[in-house]
Order: structure tokens, then sequence, then C-alpha cells
């Protein structure tokens, strides 16, 4: 489950584990959609506090990418990139 939220400067997705049988539960997710960058949430279960990781949009574009690649080492060439 998901839900999508539109707030000024951002768009927020919270990710809400519905588990699967026989698998234990996740913390939420937050992901912030900012204009320069994204911002992923989660609650460290075992210290109680919120861990924030930081993305770049070059980033999350690779990111993006690698979850359709095989294994291996790759540069994705940006407009204006020799």
């Amino acid at each position: 489950m998901f839900t999508i939220e539109h707030d000024f400067d951002a768009t927020v997705i919270t990710l809400v584990d519905e588990g699967e049988a026989n698998m234990p539960l996740q913390e939420d997710i937050i992901i912030e959609a900012f204009e320069d960058c994204v911002v992923l949430r989660q609650v460290d279960a075992n210290t109680d506090e919120q861990i924030a990781i930081t993305l770049s949009i070059a980033q999350l574009n690779d990111l993006a990418a690698a979850l359709n690649l095989p294994e291996g080492s790759y540069r994705i060439e940006r407009p204006g990139e020799s």
C-alpha cells in the first residue's frame, strides 16, 4: 500500500509494508521528491530514530536505470557530457 500527497515544494510518497507470508514487516518508508533531490526516510526499529538518505536527481536516474540492467559497472551519458 502507498499514499501520495502533493505539498507546496515536494511530492510525498509513503510506502506501507503490508507484508508477505512468513516475512516480518518493515517500517514505513517516506519518500520526499523535491526539485533537486529525493529524500528517503525510515525509522530504525533498533534505535527508534529516523534515518534519512538523500539522492541527487542524477543518482535517482542511475538507480532507475540500474533496476533494469544485469550485474556490471555502468556510466550513463547525460546531455552535455562527452
